[in-house]
């Protein structure tokens, strides 16, 4: 059943069953190998769509089973990056990683999601969304010993995201979102090109383009940043004008459980906005009528055809029995709030 206003959606990434990869990890490796590993994926991704399916999710996605990290998988099948000589660097500003290093020309041989988006269609009726990582993240996950420039590797990986993301329409992806939580901390980067990057990689496309911006995964060093934020998180007050000047049609942000002020979202006139009514920080499952509060109060300010419920940041932290119930309340939120708007 397809609902009219207040679709829902999730941001991207699912636990992975356990004999797929370590729960609760970020950057787990494979527990498979070979074509075991082919199977198990896939085996996984039909696991979260009927897990979505059922919870009553509108908007579906393969909750990035196939992937490691939502960042790096893309990464590593790029040309003129070395994945064996690793670099520690300090990501978002936040927290130290081992990261790919950039060698030499990055380029992309070969379609890298296009088998994984195929069996994503094939598997489901629903409309599906597709997760690519941004241009500014991707630079800020990894080390450039070649181009020397944050700028110029962002519109080099632009290039190669458009002509992944158009492969991913042509194979009906309904929706493709770009990833940028480095939008949130760096601002004037944004400004100056972060924008006009993410609008190259979105260039030309016909299906619904998102972005992602968020203040991250439910992880110790988030949540140590999230406390020096002080009681009203503004990031987005610097990027809401430029992204609703964008080609981009939908922003999803973090409402659940944050200091985002909701008057924010007022800066985004003309948008579809993905309104995290999820906290993905925090193990307790949500009730449906607080899901329903947050839908409500971000309704003063967006138009219900316009806003759709959604989780904060992705689940892959979680254990699955909690995001599972974290879809339902999502979806049974929204159902309180969609038989009021058809009761006025």
């Amino acid at each position: 059943m397809s609902h009219a206003v207040l679709k829902t959606t999730i941001v991207g990434s699912l636990p992975k069953p356990a004999w797929l990869a370590e729960p609760k990890k970020l950057w787990a490796p494979w527990l498979l190998e070979g074509d075991a590993l082919d199977e198990g994926m896939r085996d996984a991704v039909r696991l979260v769509l009927r897990d979505q399916e059922s919870a009553g999710i509108d908007i579906v996605g393969d909750g990035e089973q196939t992937r490691r990290h939502f960042v790096t998988t893309l990464i590593e099948h790029l040309d003129g990056v070395d994945f064996e000589h690793k670099k520690t660097v300090r990501i978002r500003n936040r927290y130290d990683a081992d990261v790919p290093m950039v060698v030499g020309p990055v380029a992309r041989s070969k379609p890298i999601f296009a088998e994984h988006a195929r069996f994503l269609r094939a598997e489901t009726d629903r409309p599906v969304k597709f997760t690519l990582p941004g241009p500014m993240t991707m630079v800020d996950t990894l080390y450039d010993g070649y181009y020397r420039s944050r700028e110029k590797l962002a519109r080099e990986f632009a290039h190669i995201l458009n002509a992944e993301a158009r492969e991913l329409e042509a194979l009906g992806v309904n929706v493709i979102q770009f990833d940028e939580p480095a939008f949130n901390v760096f601002m004037d980067e944004v400004r100056d090109w972060g924008m006009d990057a993410l609008e190259s990689a979105a260039a030309g496309l016909k299906c619904k383009t998102a972005v992602h911006i968020c203040y991250g995964y439910g992880i110790k060093a988030n949540n140590d940043w999230k406390k020096t934020l002080g009681s009203e998180w503004r990031q987005y007050e610097s990027t809401f004008p430029l992204l609703a000047r964008s080609n981009i049609d939908q922003i999803s942000l973090e409402c659940a459980n944050s200091r985002v002020p909701l008057e924010l979202v007022g800066l985004l006139k003309g948008k579809d906005i993905l309104v995290g009514a999820i906290d993905v920080a925090s193990e307790e499952v949500e009730a449906p009528e607080k899901v329903a509060q947050t839908l409500r109060a971000a309704l003063k300010y967006v138009a219900p055809e316009k806003l759709y419920p959604c989780t904060n940041c992705g689940m892959v932290p979680l254990p699955r029995a909690v995001a599972l119930g974290k879809l339902k309340a999502l979806a049974a939120g929204a159902a309180i709030v969609r038989r009021e708007l058809a009761a006025c």
